[in-house]
């Protein structure tokens, strides 16, 4: 009996190993993996941890073609989020941000930035129902936002003081960065 479980453990593992090695099962197993992952509310930085914004001077194209600078969002309450289609925990937590963006969107700024070519985004956002400002880097990124892993999101407040920094996937539509963004944006 003892042997049967031992055998049946190395088969469901041999499955699972096959599963994550072919490339149409891969990134949906990858995806529900961090959804896992991203049930917990991303940390707010402590006061002396909080680094600020030097440079908000960054153009990007939305998807319409139209051009925005990041400095617009200057003296307000913005959510930054880098992130890809392909990138497994940047879709495991998009359903949390686009929740949190269709509740806060008429309060505070959310810039969605993806290096992706326009099409590409916009198939994404329609297969998966999101209605999100997605930007295409049209300058370099000031040095804050200059990120060598996705998803990397920041909370800013409206004095450019990073709230929270996030690398990896997290629960954007927890109750506590609702808090946090409700305390901001009292201020």
């Amino acid at each position: 009996m003892k042997n049967k479980k031992v055998s049946i453990k190395n088969i469901l593992f041999l499955v699972i190993i096959l599963l994550l090695i072919i490339p149409q099962t891969r990134q949906p197993i990858q995806v529900l993996l961090h959804k896992g992952l991203a049930l917990f509310a991303p940390s707010v930085e402590s006061e002396s941890n909080r680094v600020e914004v030097t440079s908000y001077n960054w153009k990007l194209v939305d998807l319409s073609g139209n051009t925005f600078n990041l400095n617009n969002t200057k003296n307000k309450v913005v959510l930054v989020n880098l992130w890809a289609t392909w990138c497994p925990p940047c879709i495991a937590e998009m359903s949390s941000l686009q929740e949190l963006s269709n509740d806060y969107k008429n309060k505070m700024d959310f810039v969605f930035v993806s290096s992706e070519k326009q099409t590409v985004l916009e198939q994404f956002l329609k297969n998966n129902n999101y209605s999100l400002d997605v930007y295409v880097p049209k300058t370099e990124a000031p040095e804050t936002f200059d990120v060598r892993s996705i998803p990397r999101t920041f909370l800013i407040d409206q004095n450019g003081k990073i709230i929270i920094d996030k690398s990896g996937a997290a629960n954007w539509n927890s109750e506590k960065v609702r808090a946090t963004i409700d305390g901001l944006l009292k201020l």
